[in-house]
């Protein structure tokens, strides 16, 4: 069930709304929580009901372990708890593994030895990275003495609440707990129902207009086979790059904006990451609570950048290696997250040299450098993405009239000012108009306020209003009028 479709928008949402409230009202607030974690169970079993029971497991095998992680240090138990957090975190990260690994590692075995060992594919089940780094926060938490408040049912939902569950974000123990016990929650808050639905109706413009069109150009370039040229090649990399922000950003926006129905504020994901002026700035931006995730839990436990500067570089090449790897058990994967290490460092160095540049070069550097690191997020392999690449830089091809003609009678598919540029001037230019044009149109969405600020500040008066019932109509009409695919971080 995608927050795009039908069943999600018409039916889920405004049923699980309805009857959280009336039984808010007519009961106490733990009915009402009760039904958002029965809910929210519906919602991943409505995927693939197989998994509720892992889903299940670990909510129960981490809830116990933590209350005793944090009951236990009142009684001085040091070494037991040290003992049950190593253990309990081992036994996430294996069910992980297994999970997400297995194959990965059993392939790489195979290819370094020879051998031909098998296993049983491995379905991976969806959203298991999210509530597995979740629920190490919250026992790492525990142990710390940070997470103090222990009741299974809100535990439950802080684990299961479908706004996040499948995609993130990655939440704290801290950050949700309080929203789930205050009572002034229990009503219908009218200025959170039009900021959600306002946020909601953005994140749903974004995946089925924007998002979803440049797909089909990114599905076609990373196709098997398909020939680079100068102009497909930018066309491929430049819709990937759109398409994931637009996609991930749009889920984002969702979550956040169908929590919000709830009185429940999840943790911003995004802030507009293609404004960044540095690799630095752009992780601060970029996928926030998973930044956040590997600088509380791996970059500083490993020293962080109270070390020597070489060890500081290491710790920041190893933290993005592991993010790379989170992802996905693939090399690129890998080879992409070690790439933004090292771009880290070198910004590192850069700015304790001195060294500046102007604003615009800045963030053209920076772009392009995201840019080109998706092609290996996406490709395949390393020859499809040095291939992608290759053909980018290769210039003299940029006006090559070699390109296969086309009949005039078909000039008009591509419009009045494209077709004139296929006949007169080159074919590939006119190929890739639109997805150059669609581009620079992406680029300026992505340079104006982000829907959290359209939608969190100032009052909500009829302007709001107005602007709701506007971008509602708009959403409902693309989502019944398209066949969305699914979100891509959906995959990771």
């Amino acid at each position: 069930m995608l927050f795009s479709s039908s069943e999600f928008i018409f039916l889920f949402l405004p049923i699980t709304f309805f009857i959280y409230f009336l039984l808010n009202r007519i009961s106490n607030h733990l009915v009402g929580k009760s039904w958002l974690c029965i809910s929210s169970l519906f919602f991943y079993g409505y995927w693939d009901a197989s998994y509720l029971p892992l889903l299940l497991t670990s909510i129960i095998f981490n809830f116990f372990i933590g209350a005793f992680l944090s009951r236990g240090k009142e009684n001085g138990m040091h070494f037991m708890r040290k003992c049950s957090l190593i253990l309990s975190i081992s036994l996430n990260l294996l069910v992980l593994g297994y999970y997400k690994y297995a194959n990965f590692f059993i392939e790489n075995i195979n290819s370094l030895s020879g051998s031909e060992y098998t296993i049983k594919a491995i379905v991976l089940p969806l959203g298991i990275s999210f509530f597995t780094f979740t629920q190490i926060a919250f026992l790492v938490d525990s142990f710390m003495g940070k997470a103090k408040e222990y009741d299974f049912i809100n535990y439950t939902l802080f684990v299961t609440f479908f706004p996040h569950l499948i995609a993130g974000p990655i939440l704290h123990h801290g950050e949700m707990m309080p929203q789930f016990k205050d009572k002034n929650n229990n009503r219908i808050n009218y200025k959170n129902v039009i900021c959600g639905l306002m946020i909601f109706s953005i994140g749903l413009i974004k995946k089925v207009i924007v998002a979803d069109t440049f797909a089909t150009f990114a599905e076609r370039g990373y196709t098997q086979g398909y020939v680079y040229d100068f102009y497909n090649s930018w066309a491929t990399s430049l819709s990937y790059t759109f398409q994931l922000y637009f996609d991930f950003s749009g889920y984002c926006d969702m979550a956040i904006g169908a929590a919000l129905l709830f009185n429940v504020m999840l943790p911003i994901n995004f802030n507009s990451p293609y404004k960044a002026l540095d690799i630095q700035d752009f992780w601060r931006r970029w996928h926030i609570t998973l930044g956040r995730y590997l600088r509380d839990y791996v970059y500083i436990p490993l020293g962080g950048n109270k070390v020597s500067p070489f060890r500081n570089y290491l710790n920041l090449f190893v933290t993005f290696t592991i993010a790379g790897l989170w992802h996905g058990a693939s090399w690129m994967f890998v080879l992409w997250g070690a790439m933004h290490g090292l771009a880290l460092i070198i910004h590192r160095v850069w700015k304790y040299a001195g060294l500046t540049m102007p604003k615009y070069l800045a963030w053209f550097t920076t772009f392009m450098f995201v840019n080109i690191s998706w092609i290996f997020f996406r490709s395949p392999n390393l020859d499809t993405a040095t291939d992608i690449i290759k053909n980018m830089l290769d210039i003299s091809k940029s006006m090559d009239v070699s390109l296969p003609s086309i009949p005039t009678t078909d000039l008009s598919r591509y419009g009045l000012f494209s077709g004139w540029v296929a006949q007169h001037i080159s074919f590939g230019i006119a190929a890739y108009i639109s997805i150059f044009a669609m581009s620079l149109l992406a680029l300026v969405i992505c340079s104006q306020k982000n829907s959290q600020e359209i939608a969190l500040n100032g009052k909500s008066g009829y302007i709001k209003v107005v602007s709701l019932a506007l971008l509602s109509s708009i959403s409902v009409y693309f989502t019944l009028h398209s066949e969305s695919a699914v979100f891509l971080y959906f995959n990771f």
